[in-house]
């Protein structure tokens, strides 16, 4: 079922769309690094965006206009080493200051922050003098490929531009492309009116003008894209933004790409990291997550909740730990280092409270290391799943999607995922501690029809949308504008 699925959606990407096909993304499809004698060696998919995007473009005849990340990138762009056939791979090289303005301070400390609602308000945002500087950039970034797009797209081309590095493109290709069928996706979540307002002002409404250019804007969830629309019915930010009127948008769910997690699953690397699962877990319940140590991703209140099920309830003591598989991320940022130092902090000292000499109730991995995260995912009792705030959560989908033993998955409500999962997980508000233990606990003690028929649902869920139907339906709604 899971095969025949994508199957039919790459034949529609494949056959629908074909050259017509403009994406835009920061991360492209191909990375490299610099070798020991500083020649560019391909290093991969640049991301988890464009690892998605690239098995379903891979052969249409399409166009990826694409950053390049760093001097390999650059060198190999140089060299006609980022090509691949079938696949029109085009490189958009910013100043380096430019970047780490438009990337570093203005993408990742402002708007991913902004849209997650993670501002510490008494503290943060400061918008000085420099942060403009730095909202300059952004724009110049932005400007940078709406000029690729321009010279690059053919005539009445569908072009689909993803996510909030690059908002501001669709005001910039209106006005010199207005020819272009212009589609925004968001992966993040939207940010309510009155947290986009902490945006200085004049930012706030370039933005939403931005987004106000693209002809139809995506969204995960139906929650998101309310927000979205209800900035643009803010008398402030609509004034800010010169509009009321925001343009059309959608809804449209990513789903996993079936095939390859579950042939990744059942991989010789996975089986293996299995079996060295079991030798630390023995006979005891698992609870599992699998993040990145990212503020949304709520780590600590996890941590919390896992302690105090143990403290609330000693027959789990010794029958149950937490295996979180949580790999760094933005480590240039300081909130980040600081935020992985509690977390680390956090698991030694819950270890150092309750642990034995035969039980480790909390095991904290930050290696990258993705064939133990799938091996983990197949052998769950509980996958707990918290985000503060996210956009989807694919995590959510590839649990029970290749899970073997009936697991449980605990989901926030504040995930996008949440919409399409929540007839069957049990749900948890991310900031109630007490009541995510509470849901650890009888996610836990939940008997064996029950588990079977959740997690029967859960796959059905999850088999019913794939990876290449979330691409079909935004290439509909690009064909579908006027």
């Amino acid at each position: 079922m899971g095969s025949e699925t994508v199957a039919a959606g790459s034949e529609t990407m494949a056959t629908g769309a074909g050259p017509e096909v403009v994406v835009v993304s920061n991360r492209g499809p191909l990375s490299f690094r610099l070798d020991d004698d500083g020649e560019p060696v391909a290093a991969g998919t640049g991301g988890g965006l464009a690892g998605t995007l690239h098995p379903l473009l891979t052969g249409t005849g399409s166009t990826w206009v694409a950053a390049s990340m760093g001097e390999a990138d650059r060198l190999a762009a140089d060299r006609g080493l980022m090509a691949e056939d079938g696949l029109r791979i085009v490189t958009v090289t910013p100043d380096a200051d430019v970047y780490r303005m438009a990337y570093d301070v203005v993408s990742n400390a402002t708007l991913w922050f902004c849209h997650h609602h993670l501002f510490d308000l008494p503290r943060r945002p400061r918008f000085d003098r420099r942060w403009r500087e730095a909202w300059e950039g952004y724009r110049a970034f932005n400007r940078l490929f709406a000029d690729a797009v321009a010279a690059e797209a053919a005539e009445g081309e569908v072009v689909l531009v993803q996510d909030y590095h690059l908002a501001l493109t669709g005001a910039m290709l209106a006005k010199g492309r207005p020819d272009l069928k212009t589609v925004h996706f968001s992966h993040t979540p939207f940010a309510d009116p009155n947290v986009l307002r902490c945006l200085p002002t004049a930012a706030a409404g370039e933005l939403l003008a931005g987004m106000a250019g693209f002809g139809t804007c995506g969204f995960h969830s139906t929650r998101w894209e309310a927000a979205f629309r209800a900035a643009y019915a803010d008398p402030e930010l609509a004034a800010s933004a010169g509009t009321d009127r925001p343009p059309a948008s959608f809804t449209a769910p990513l789903g996993p790409d079936v095939q390859a997690v579950v042939d990744e699953a059942g991989s010789e690397a996975v089986v293996a990291a299995g079996r060295e699962l079991d030798r630390v877990v023995g006979d005891r319940k698992l609870v599992v997550r699998v993040d990145r140590v990212e503020l949304s991703k709520n780590i600590l209140r996890g941590f919390w909740a896992f302690e105090e099920l143990l403290e609330a309830r000693a027959q789990w003591r010794g029958r149950v730990m937490m295996l979180a598989l949580a790999y760094p991320s933005r480590e240039g940022l300081a909130d980040y280092l600081s935020y992985r130092s509690e977390v680390e902090h956090t698991a030694e000292r819950i270890n150092e409270t309750w642990g034995t000499d035969d039980w480790t109730p909390v095991v904290l991995d930050v290696a990258d290391d993705y064939s133990r995260s799938v091996a983990a995912l197949t052998r769950y009792d509980v996958l707990l799943v918290n985000p503060v705030r996210d956009g989807l959560n694919l995590v959510a989908k590839e649990g029970p999607l290749v899970n073997r033993t009936d697991g449980v998955l605990v989901l926030s409500r504040e995930a996008g995922a949440w919409d399409e999962l929540q007839s069957a997980a049990v749900g948890v508000n991310p900031f109630d501690v007490t009541a995510t233990a509470d849901a650890l606990d009888l996610a836990l003690s939940m008997d064996g029809d029950e588990r079977r028929d959740r997690a029967a649902a859960l796959r059905e869920s999850v088999l019913g949308r794939t990876a290449a139907d979330w691409l079909a339906d935004q290439l509909a709604a690009g064909q579908a504008l006027p």
